[in-house]
């Protein structure tokens, strides 16, 4: 499959070219634009409606992707998710997966598997209302950020600590430990919460910016109008 990631690192576009007969499959929401020889077919993510649908209660993460196909002759599509930010792609083999955040998923090839039913995020280890999908299988992953993405490699035993929010993606390999930032005065007034211990050996893709910290800076500028309209 031939892509290309357009408009770096801020305004990111993925544009994928597929010959006949060649998918990817893509976040529902996520296509910009598409050249009429692709078909769409939207599906589940799981086999399992009962999984999928915890998918889009808890994960905020809509349980239906769509596969895209070139019919005929090649096409062209676009894909982009994030407001503002960057595009990057992750070579995915067998004994090299990783975790990543639902919301950092925009695309990925057929042969990726994307589990969100193992234990952290069945049990939302990650809190916050963050949750982590396992990906493993073999193929191209394409991951998207809110700013800049940051590429950290960890020697064995080397360590990483990062907010949960500016965490994206890690290789599953990593052990890792999920803990309060600081103590109790720190978590509350500390605006940090939950972060994430990582051991290496392995990779690790940060965020620069969050939406969290976007939202309550919006909410700065457009608080006093809504109050004065309130009176």
């Amino acid at each position: 499959m031939k892509y290309e990631v357009r408009y770096k690192p801020s305004y990111s576009l993925l544009v994928v070219t597929l010959d006949p007969g060649e998918s990817i499959t893509a976040e529902s929401g996520s296509m910009t634009y598409m050249q009429p020889a692709i078909d769409v077919k939207t599906q589940k993510r799981e086999k399992s409606f009962w999984g999928s649908l915890s998918l889009a209660l808890i994960g905020g993460q809509s349980f239906f992707v769509n596969e895209y196909t070139a019919s005929g002759s090649s096409g062209e599509a676009g894909f982009s998710a994030a407001p503002l930010g960057d595009i990057d792609s992750l070579q995915v083999s067998p004994g090299r997966g990783f975790i990543i955040q639902k919301s950092a998923y925009i695309a990925s090839q057929q042969g990726v598997d994307l589990d969100i039913k193992w234990e952290g995020f069945s049990k939302g280890l990650f809190g916050q209302g963050l949750f982590m999908i396992r990906v493993s299988g073999q193929g191209l992953l394409f991951i998207n950020t809110f700013g800049a993405i940051d590429h950290h490699v960890l020697g064995p035993g080397e360590k990483l600590i990062v907010d949960n929010f500016h965490l994206v993606a890690f290789s599953d390999s990593c052990p890792y430990v999920v803990k309060k930032f600081g103590g109790l005065k720190e978590t509350i007034l500390g605006g940090e919460g939950l972060v994430t211990e990582i051991t290496g050996p392995g990779e690790v893709y940060i965020q620069t910016k969050n939406i969290r910290e976007m939202a309550d800076w919006i909410w700065t500028i457009i608080e006093p109008r809504v109050q004065a309209k309130a009176r």
